[in-house]
Order: C-alpha cells, then sequence, then structure tokens
C-alpha cells in the first residue's frame, strides 16, 4: 500500500470505523482511540495489505482491538457510565423511532450488536463480517437473526412506542 492509498482509507473509512467502534463501546473517547489504534497498525503493515483490502482490515483490526478493550475493562465500572444508564432506562416513555431503535442496539449482547452494525449499518456481507469477527458465515446469519428478532420484539412493545 502506498502512502496515498493509505491516506485515501483514512478519508474514506475514518468516519464508518469510528461510528461501527461508537455503536457498540458509546464512549467517544475511547472510540477515537481504537479508531487511531488501528489506523497505526494498518500504517506498520501497510507494505503487507493491499488498498483493496484496506477497508476490511481496518474494520477487522478495530473489532479486535475493541474486543481487547472490552476484555481488559470488563471489571472497570465507571461512575460516569453507571450514571448515564441509570438515566437512561428510567427515560422510556418517547416515540421518536431513531431513539427507540439506537437503545434496542444498546441492548444486543456484544456480539449480536457487532454483527448487526456490520451487516446493516456498513454493509458487509456474512463472509466479511466473520472473517472480521472470527465467525463461520452460518454463525454470523443466526447472530444476526436472534439480533433482527430481538429487535422486532423491542420495537414492538407499546411501552416503548408509545
Amino acid at each position: 500500500m502506498t502512502i496515498s492509498e493509505y491516506n485515501s482509507c483514512v478519508d474514506d473509512f475514518s468516519d464508518g470505523v469510528y461510528r461501527f467502534i461508537l455503536k457498540n463501546l458509546k464512549n467517544t473517547d475511547v472510540s477515537h482511540d481504537i479508531v487511531q489504534e488501528a489506523f497505526m497498525k494498518m500504517w506498520v503493515k501497510r507494505k503487507e495489505v493491499t488498498a483493496t483490502k484496506g477497508k476490511s482490515y481496518l474494520f477487522t483490526t478495530a473489532y479486535h482491538t475493541m474486543i481487547d478493550y472490552i476484555r481488559k475493562n470488563s471489571g472497570n465500572v465507571s461512575m460516569d457510565n453507571v450514571e448515564y444508564v441509570q438515566e437512561e432506562s428510567s427515560y422510556n416513555n418517547y416515540s421518536d423511532l431513531k431513539d427507540i431503535l439506537n437503545e434496542a442496539v444498546g441492548r444486543l449482547p456484544d456480539i449480536q450488536r457487532s454483527v448487526i452494525l456490520l451487516r446493516d449499518y456498513e454493509g458487509y456481507s456474512y463472509e466479511e463480517i466473520g472473517s472480521i469477527t472470527n465467525l463461520k458465515e452460518s454463525q454470523v446469519k443466526v447472530y444476526i437473526y436472534r439480533a433482527r428478532v430481538a429487535l422486532k420484539k423491542y420495537i414492538v412493545s407499546p411501552e416503548f412506542v408509545i
């Protein structure tokens, strides 16, 4: 990968990678750090990565970096996050579909949230999602199906729509 191809990857994919990580972690600072680390790793491996595989490499690297961050910090609870979750869960009577959908996606288990965001928000194929998440294509399809069923149940619940 040349320097201009790398710069093109930064211009073309940084927003998408950031949105994906932010939707999963809901923390802007950590999301920025993870995206920066993914680009740094791509820069180090730029001679091994082709320009056509840049997007896939970035999402894969960012995903694995995010998983490492989650595992490392799973025991650490920030008081800011606790307050945010408490405020969010006490405010359930609203009817904006985007807010309802974001709330529903946020309640999904990590792996289901990741695959549904990669499929429906970023437009990856099942095969590409499998390579990013180290899952078999059949597992990806199952997780996406379960996520969509959970989203449907959540969205059609009267207490969230009214």
